[in-house]
């Protein structure tokens, strides 16, 4: 088939070989392809400095080609070309044909070999000067198809006006685009290898849409001034193992809404909003639900369609980059939901790129999600990993984020995974670990901290994985945490029960230090236990009004005083009695109530308390900062611990009481005698509480108890932790 015909289908691999200019044996021809028009001239100056149209001449047997012959080589800046339509309508354009490769041989080298590490600087569009030209360069990955266009408002989303040039054997397809600008939008039209055309927005796209709309739109290039230098230099060199950790999760469409009649906020005002309510409530960092853009409101982001750009929904990047600056110049940490286990079947999204299985598993006992009706990566294919492993540090680079949550690890270590006998391919050993996702994950982090030390990397991993957060060298996945899926569903059974029978579950609390310092854990308490009919925190606690409330305050206070980095979803701190809504905002009116008032107090004194006491953190991943007073009282349902710091004598004694029956002259164990101070009590009556307690301070007498060689006679309230230190 002659170039021709491959441009009339949309399927030239290299029109640049055929249209733009070529030399003649005499002087050079310009040739160019408008399908849609009836006359192309060329706007040269003449003498005097008037523009001068010379005719390109149409080939009556090929339509849509036009040529001139000329005397010399035109510069692409001197290649003004005006178009008249069937239609009438004309317009002035730079011929893109006319300039010269734009990608390196070494990007090209790197892309086919998956070790881009910044892929985002050569993939998608650009706003570039190109041979003395203002432009937009275009690139993409579409290694199987066999024609793509640049398709936009600029050309009427004809996909036959503007093909792009695939370079080699890499894949990727170029097209520099002369006059274009931020803001314009486009979308790439693919012949695919299965002979259908597909319309997709670009999976590199750094800008979109609102939707429900997808075009992709060209960027913007960055005009936000960081100011956090402070903060970034102090991350890269602290251990983020050696800090106190303490994340309020949050779903920003849902926190809370404007009173102007918008849909959202701007990420600019949750930013001030946000510090704000950090401070107030004591925590370090904020862990936001994913902002990648995504077509549905009610995926809450977990349906990712758009790895690189930040949401529309808030703003534009500059947005997002001031409110993560303000976050940090007030001091605290910014962690992202990141989702590469799988990625959503929209016509416009990942899913069949160029007419293959690109992204994903052709087999779909691979490649597709039964529980989620998503996509999985092929994380076997070099090109896809590296895709993810850019995409990791395009956040931390471009938006200086600290860290990043890797959504459903557990999904894809496992290729069995929530699928029947049949449903699924073992690996090459015929086992069902999914070898390659491991070789990605243990790459992603590896990257991830070799390129930015201190950061965080957090898997939600629910299964007994070993070594999740054991270092790569040392055989693990190489996360720094992992959340422990494990005691939160031990501690809400435990917690849901009536206490009247919680004698009989004493260990689904106590089970957790058996294997608690096997990996770095983080407690969670997030989104996924308030939605889907779950219902609220406070709903799930039995009893009575006041049993529910002071139930709940146990629990957070049973979470703070339990060695691992705490994080608790949006409206735990208000007690909220329904469950969460992601079209609604959260019932701020509740404070007005003094038992939902209390929640809150009690969660910043915990938050503060963390931060202020050592032992409550500095060997949370260690048994050393660890060790029970009393873990066998099932009958009375009590427990009562030490937690220390790295100095033994800096510590706090923890005893909680999981029945509504106050218990007086309560004897337990503590290391030394003298005084002990009360720091907290969740039974306070500024917490909402009885006000049952010690009166805030208690003498311990040396008379050998609990192993201990001293003793502490306490009252312990109902429902309810203490938490004693050591006095002056």
């Amino acid at each position: 088939m002659d170039a021709y015909a491959l441009l009339c289908e949309n399927r030239h691999h290299d029109p640049y070989e055929f249209l733009g200019q070529h030399p003649l044996d005499e002087g050079w021809v310009l040739r160019v392809w408008a399908p849609e028009c009836r006359s192309v001239a060329l706007l040269q100056k003449a003498r005097g400095g008037k523009l001068k149209a010379l005719d390109l001449a149409a080939d009556k047997s090929r339509p849509g080609l036009f040529e001139i012959q000329l005397e010399a080589r035109l510069e692409p800046r001197d290649a003004h070309l005006r178009y008249t339509a069937h239609t009438g309508d004309s317009w002035e354009a730079i011929t893109p044909y006319i300039f010269d490769p734009l990608l390196g041989d070494l990007d090209l080298h790197l892309i086919g070999e998956g070790r881009h590490l910044r892929l985002w600087e050569i993939l998608g569009a650009h706003h570039v000067s190109h041979q003395g030209v203002e432009g937009v360069r275009f690139a993409v990955w579409a290694p199987t198809a066999n024609g793509v266009s640049v398709v936009g408002e600029f050309n009427h989303w004809n996909g036959r006006r503007h093909p792009m040039r695939a370079r080699g054997a890499s894949g990727v397809w170029e097209l520099f685009y002369p006059g274009l600008c931020p803001g314009d939008l486009y979308r790439f039209e693919i012949h695919g290898a299965d002979s259908q055309i597909h319309i997709k927005s670009d999976p590199m796209a750094r800008c979109s849409e609102l939707r429900p709309s997808n075009a992709s739109r060209v960027a913007a290039k960055r005009q936000h001034q960081w100011k956090d230098d402070e903060w970034i230099t102090r991350r890269r060199s602290s251990d983020p193992l050696n800090r106190p950790i303490s994340i309020y999760e949050v779903h920003m469409g849902s926190w809370r809404h404007p009173w102007d009649g918008r849909s959202f906020h701007n990420y600019r005002e949750l930013g001030g909003m946000l510090v704000e309510y950090l401070r107030e409530m004591n925590f370090t960092h904020v862990e936001l639900m994913p902002v990648m853009e995504h077509p549905l409101d009610a995926s809450w982001g977990y349906q990712v369609t758009g790895y690189f750009c930040p949401t529309s929904r808030y703003g534009s990047a500059d947005d997002l980059r001031a409110m993560v600056d303000e976050l940090h110049q007030a001091g605290f940490g910014v962690i992202l939901d990141w989702v590469p286990a799988h990625f959503p079947k929209d016509a416009h999204g990942l899913r069949r790129f160029d007419g293959s299985p690109l992204y994903e598993h052709a087999d779909p006992r691979q490649g597709e999600h039964p529980d989620w009706g998503t996509m999985v990566f092929n994380f076997g294919r070099n090109e896809v990993r590296n895709f993810l492993i850019s995409n990791a540090l395009y956040w931390v680079e471009e938006f200086h984020i600290d860290g990043l949550r890797v959504d459903a690890v557990a999904s894809m270590l496992y290729l069995d995974y929530s699928r029947k006998e049949g449903e699924w391919v073992s690996n090459r050993f015929g086992g069902r670990e999914n070898l390659e996702a491991i070789e990605f994950l243990r790459e992603y982090n590896s990257t991830l901290f070799r390129e930015h030390p201190g950061i965080l990397s957090i898997a939600e991993e629910s299964t007994s994985w070993p070594g999740v957060s054991r270092p790569v060298h040392l055989g693990g996945l190489g996360f720094n945490y992992k959340w422990n899926m494990g005691w939160m569903n031990d501690t809400l059974s435990y917690m849901q029960k009536d206490p009247v029978h919680r004698r009989f579950h004493h260990n689904l609390l106590s089970f957790s230090m058996v294997y608690a310092w096997t990996e770095n854990f983080h407690l969670v308490l997030s989104h996924d236990e308030v939605v889907h009919g779950k219902g609220s925190l406070l709903s799930k606690m039995p009893g009575d009004e006041w049993q529910r409330f002071a139930n709940l305050r146990l629990l957070y206070g049973w979470m703070w005083a339990h060695p691992g980095r705490k994080l608790l979803f949006m409206g735990g701190e208000l007690a909220q009695w329904q469950e969460w809504q992601d079209e609604g905002e959260l019932n701020w009116s509740l404070l007005q109530s003094e038992p939902h008032a209390g929640v809150q107090n009690l969660v910043r004194d915990l938050n503060r308390l963390m931060q202020q006491e050592a032992s409550l953190w500095q060997c949370d991943l260690s048994p050393e900062g660890f060790r029970w007073i009393n873990v066998h009282d099932a009958e009375n349902s009590t427990f009562a611990f030490v937690r220390m710091a790295g100095d033994p004598a800096d510590h706090l004694v923890v005893v909680a009481n999981f029945t509504p029956v106050p218990r007086t002259t309560r004897y337990i164990g503590v290391p030394h005698e003298g005084a002990y101070d009360e720091v907290l009590n969740t039974d306070a009556a500024v917490y909402g509480g009885s006000n049952l307690g010690n009166g805030g301070r208690v003498w311990a007498e040396r008379t050998a108890w609990d192993g201990f060689p001293c003793r502490l006679c306490i009252t312990l309230p109902p429902l309810a932790m203490l938490i004693f230190k050591p006095g002056h």
